[in-house]
């Protein structure tokens, strides 16, 4: 009988793409890939150390799958097993906790999959985590576009971060091994490729080759598909990379920025390398030489010392930005962070109120420049599944899109033309299906 594994990714989206490699390998050791919610023989939890709620989280999930199987062997990796391993193989019913170095040994580590009575530790110690893992979506993942994984670890130093000690110093992958697992992501018939790490922008240090170099490179392979760049520092955002993304469509006009502050004095104790006036001029010049440019954000509340002046001042910057939305982060006491030892440390009500006043904001601003798009035409990647008869996709600029069910939809790049926004999504009509005979469906 075929065994089972279940697969459950926490964090960021390179540990997708790193989730997906570690299900490929128990795909070509004779496992079938599960849901979550089913029984497996075997669960892995790739996990993710950023914030107070994703430790929860594994703990939580780790009782909840033992509830449907008690017999099934538990595997905990990722950077949240790199740094609390211990405490990890305290939680009942964990059979393996598997470092940064080891997640993608487990068929070499592990000899079987039988629970026993203590937990196996495999952690590098940190000064060691200089291992670079291929990673990229696969046949274990189902999803329309890919994650690639470029770059691995960070040299910065920012007080609140415990990625650094989890992942290590950054490294990049070959140039000349990223093309060629590029080209074979995109003759398995991925439409979007998502370049990932925890510092992309950081990409070819050792190689004497920067990310802007790199780019490229990857928008001259043949074939039908566009680069996405998953996040990227303001300070590593450089007029190039903004240059190139303008005149090509192979680059998604789309950049996610992490900012964390709109205080100086707060990004200075963050340790972060840039103020807001260069992030301010970073923004405007992306919308100057891309206007419809979609762009995220990253902004941390309640971070030690950030009185209400200091989180006006963020709530004020990011209200006159012209950005498309917000990844809002409830500041959380990090082991082994500067942060956690300096004073003034707001209050966890606090942190709340102002988290939740920057979602709204985030709303209102993703509201305004869906309703910026009404009228234009956006290319549109739909995905591979039917939704209760919709089917949905995301456009360059990473606005959200529906139209009622087609097949001939599935993983196509389609021309819209946006009529309507409704309930958070944009609806329209499609007016082209690239590669393909030019066709007319309305939408929903």
């Amino acid at each position: 009988m075929t065994k089972t594994v279940a697969l459950h990714t926490l964090g960021c989206k390179l540990n997708f793409s790193e989730t997906s490699t570690i299900g490929n390998q128990f795909l070509q050791n004779g496992f079938s890939i599960v849901d979550m919610k089913e029984k497996a023989d075997v669960y892995v939890f790739n996990t993710c150390t950023v914030t107070e709620n994703a430790e929860k989280e594994c703990r939580q999930l780790v009782r909840k799958v033992l509830r449907t199987n008690p017999d099934a062997y538990v595997i905990v990796t990722g950077c949240y097993a790199q740094l609390r391993s211990e405490e990890i193989s305290a939680i009942d019913g964990v059979d393996a906790v598997l470092g940064s170095n080891e997640k993608f040994e487990i068929f070499t580590l592990l000899k079987d999959f039988n629970k026993k009575d203590l937990s196996c530790i495999y952690v590098s110690p940190k000064d060691e985590l200089n291992y670079f893992g291929l990673a990229s979506s696969t046949d274990a993942d189902s999803r329309t576009r890919a994650y690639f994984k470029i770059q691995d670890g960070c040299d910065y130093k920012c007080t609140f971060c415990t990625i650094p000690l989890a992942r290590g110093k950054s490294r990049s992958m070959d140039p000349d091994q990223v093309v060629t697992e590029f080209t074979n992501l995109v003759n398995q018939g991925y439409k979007e490729i998502i370049l990932t790490g925890v510092n992309v922008g950081d990409y070819g240090k050792s190689f004497d080759l920067s990310f802007y170099n790199l780019l490229k490179r990857l928008i001259e392979v043949e074939g039908d598909f566009r680069i996405r760049i998953s996040s990227i520092e303001p300070n590593l955002l450089t007029d190039e990379i903004i240059q190139l993304t303008s005149q090509t469509n192979k680059i998604c006009n789309h950049f996610h920025i992490p900012l964390q502050s709109g205080s100086n004095i707060i990004l200075k104790s963050m340790q972060r390398r840039y103020n807001v006036e260069d992030y301010k001029n970073v923004v405007s010049k992306v919308k100057e030489i891309i206007p419809d440019c979609g762009i995220g954000v990253d902004v941390i509340v309640g971070y030690p010392g950030e009185t209400e002046k200091e989180f006006m001042e963020t709530y004020n910057f990011l209200l006159e930005l012209p950005i498309s939305y917000l990844h809002v982060f409830t500041y959380s006491e990090r082991p082994d962070t500067k942060a956690i030892l300096l004073p003034n440390q707001v209050e966890l009500s606090e942190r709340k109120r102002r988290s939740k006043m920057l979602r709204i904001l985030s709303d209102k601003k993703k509201n305004y420049f869906y309703n910026q798009m009404i009228n234009k035409n956006l290319d549109v990647l739909f995905e591979s599944n039917d939704d209760a008869g919709i089917i949905k996709g995301f456009s360059s600029n990473y606005v959200r899109v529906q139209n009622k069910y087609d097949e001939n939809l599935e993983n196509k790049v389609c021309r819209v033309t946006v009529e309507n926004i409704l309930n958070g999504l944009a609806t329209g009509k499609i007016k082209e299906m690239k590669n393909s005979v030019a066709s007319e469906i309305l939408s929903i």
